[in-house]
């Protein structure tokens, strides 16, 4: 079987675009930089196109490789056919694979292998020959040393009988058709667990039954850990009888003495070996795809969050507020940099109002502060309301940021680093501040699980949870660019070409020769050979740099282009950019070459007429009801400004400005049916929501998506 042809299959996407896709893999090229430089090769496919042919890619190879492995184990154990090896060569699913290979497969010794040894298999051959009308005469001719009456004899033929039946591949697939479609799903409390605390959370699924088919993702993966957890039993229920009437029509010919022997081997068969084994496997098949969907909700918020409105290059005045331990404050100019820090108590015990509120008015005037971030937790809404009773001499935007994840930020290694001489405090605090200048750049320095933007993270696959986050904010990094004088390694590494080791070189160098003059001094850098360079390059901008094209998405080896562009226009580059009369006019056909056609040509005009221009929308100031402050203050018909803070496949949660969160559930979001949450609101979206319920005992609050 071609790689080609099973992709194809797998994704849709055009033969030559496979190809060619494969291709520019084999020569180290990443996503990001196929999917803006190389439209021309890949056809223009985008970054979720590529990344389904890489992923069919490695599902042929592992695919491959285990057909590789069967047909060693088959060679060695010299059972290997020619029709065998074919039927294997052409297999195209893994479960087929494995279901030719169950007949010799090495397992446990079984049942059927020990009537095997006592030489019963001849039995079970005549009793499936069905042709017999005396099977206890038959039965007879078996009693030996070990075999003691002809019933025994029996018992052992229907054990072989039983393998046989389970290793049946049309019977395999019959049952699989039923567990996916028609199974139900139950479960049962464990007594001895009941009354515990932790598992009243769980409480809904004391006793629940649902079609497997239709559980979905958020409910299976919570069943799972309940039953992980020790709380609750599950077990997966079928019409038994329906199905073994099925597999006897399969088997049975006609109603001789053969017919009860067989009747008794399909029912062994079915509820020791195929039910078994083949609702196990339905699980893990609803696994993963639970798992997908899951991973599928984090990876989305996720590219919202980090794609954020940023505050740009502003001073901000950061604060992480506390109540009886103070309100941290720090200083950060417009690179971010920690100018100034210290710790002020407005609140209980101490209660020092006019002291907090000077000492902010000092703060923003000596360090020319354009903007206040305030962080959501603790002491937030005591914290903006003493703010906003501050006289600024100039106007001053106070923003609302969350918190989640800056604690572990704080903690870690990179925070150590970039701040070994003060505590977690300060750095809790300098996070904060920075994520308002620019969310996307201080997010990638926190490992992505735990900024809280997903459901059951730590219930799924971590190995493809990883993997899909890291493509997430290595997507993210790409699609705005990335400042080479200003970005940490953290961000550096994301970068299309470059990684850990190569970011790090970068710092150095930075460090020792001072601001990158030009895209091609990089090429200057230890160990950055041409390779890196052209992965990357188009992803780094240089601000003020003496080529403009260097602060743009136009790639170096486009500059050519732009060159010969500017020569036919008889103008400059600077008179150029932002020229959109004169970028509409040039006709792109004359430079239309063999390596570079319209789409690339398009990129390269659109680039041109706002070079640099950052994809993420302006940072908004948003301010909660001054009036709430509690579950307490909610009731039935209030409509409250909010942001969305997390979403779901069962629908959205939104920070009202209490410490819980409210749920707009999927079918409150609109009138119509919901199929995407992500259709009707995005993370960190300012909206006005409904209170429909408020359940105080239980906090939970019930919302509903307010449109005028």
């Amino acid at each position: 079987m071609q790689n080609i042809s099973f992709i194809q299959a797998q994704t849709g996407l055009p033969k030559q675009s496979i190809q060619n896709t494969l291709q520019l893999i084999s020569e180290d090229c990443t996503i990001p930089f196929m999917a803006r430089y190389r439209k021309e090769r890949t056809g223009n496919l985008d970054e979720v196109q590529l990344e389904q042919i890489i992923k069919a890619k490695t599902t042929f190879e592992a695919l491959e490789k285990r057909k590789e492995s069967i047909l060693k184990s088959l060679k060695e154990q010299e059972v290997l056919t020619e029709d065998l090896a074919e039927s294997i060569q052409k297999v195209k699913e893994l479960t087929v694979l494995e279901d030719l290979y169950l007949p010799f497969k090495k397992k446990r010794k079984t049942k059927a292998d020990s009537a095997r040894e006592q030489g019963l298999e001849p039995l079970a051959k005549i009793i499936m020959a069905q042709n017999t009308t005396d099977l206890n005469t038959v039965g007879k001719h078996y009693i030996s040393a070990s075999i003691n009456s002809a019933e025994e004899a029996l018992e052992g033929a229907r054990h072989i009988i039983a393998e046989w039946i389970a290793e049946r591949i049309d019977i395999r697939n019959y049952i699989r058709f039923q567990l996916e479609r028609f199974s139900i799903l139950k479960t049962k409390v464990v007594k001895a667990k009941k009354e515990e605390e932790k598992a009243q959370k769980f409480q809904d699924y004391f006793k629940w039954e649902e079609r497997l088919a239709q559980l979905p993702s958020h409910r299976f993966l919570a069943i799972q850990r309940a039953e992980n957890e020790g709380f609750i039993k599950v077990k997966i229920a079928l019409d038994d009888e329906r199905i073994l009437e099925k597999i006897a029509q399969k088997i049975i010919k006609n109603s001789v003495d053969t017919a009860e022997e067989i009747q008794l081997a399909i029912k062994d068969s079915y509820k020791r070996l195929l039910l078994p084994s083949l609702s196990k496997e339905a699980l893990q098949n609803a696994k993963e795809k639970a798992d997908d969907a899951a991973i599928s909700v984090f990876a989305k918020n996720l590219k919202q969050l980090l794609l954020g409105s940023p505050l740009g290059e502003k001073c901000v005045l950061a604060i992480d507020p506390g109540f009886r331990t103070g309100c941290k404050v720090v200083c950060l100019n417009e690179k971010g940099e920690l100018k100034h820090n210290e710790t002020i108590y407005p609140h209980a015990p101490k209660n020092d109002q006019k002291g907090a509120i000077k000492k902010i008015s000092t703060l923003t005037e000596a360090y020319k502060i354009d903007a206040i971030a305030l962080g959501n937790g603790t002491a937030s809404r005591e914290t903006e309301k003493l703010i906003r009773r501050i006289r600024f001499k100039n106007d001053m935007q106070v923003f609302v940021v969350s918190e989640v994840g800056a604690s572990i930020y704080s903690a870690s290694s990179v925070a150590r680093e970039e701040f070994p001489n003060y505590d977690a405090t300060v750095r809790g605090s300098v996070s904060i501040g920075r994520r308002l200048q620019d969310p996307l750049a201080e997010l990638v320095k926190i490992d992505a699980k735990s900024i809280g933007v997903g459901q059951y993270q730590h219930d799924v696959d971590q190995s493809k949870l990883q993997s899909e986050l890291d493509r997430v904010v290595e997507s993210c990094v790409n699609s705005v660019g990335v400042n080479l004088n200003t970005a940490s390694k953290h961000l550096l590494r994301y970068v299309s070409g470059i990684g850990e080791k190569l970011a790090e070189n970068i710092i150095d160098y930075r460090t020792t020769n001072g601001a990158f003059k030009s895209r091609n001094e990089i090429k200057k850098v230890s160990r950055l050979g041409e390779k890196a360079f052209q992965q990357s390059a188009g992803f780094l901008r240089i601000k003020n740099a003496e080529n403009p094209l260097d602060d743009s998405a136009v790639h170096p080896e486009q500059y050519s282009v732009v060159e010969k562009i500017v020569k036919d226009e008889n103008k400059t580059v600077p008179e150029l950019i932002g020229n959109k009369t004169a970028l509409e006019k040039i006709d792109l056909q004359k430079y239309c070459t063999s390596k570079i056609g319209l789409p690339t040509l398009k990129d390269i005009i659109t680039e041109l007429e706002k070079p640099g221009l950052d994809i993420r929308e302006e940072a908004k100031v948003f301010t909660f009801n001054q009036n709430i402050k509690t579950i307490d203050d909610l009731h039935e018909g209030q409509l409250l400004p909010g942001i969305v803070n997390n979403i779901t496949n069962f629908g959205c949660f939104v920070d009202i400005g209490i410490k819980e969160s409210g749920l707009i559930h999927v079918s409150n979001l609109a009138d119509e049916f919901v199929s995407d949450v992500n259709t009707h609101v995005h993370l960190q979206q300012q909206i006005i929501v409904e209170v429909l319920s408020v359940d105080i005992p239980r906090k939970r609050i019930q919302l509903k998506l307010y449109k005028k």
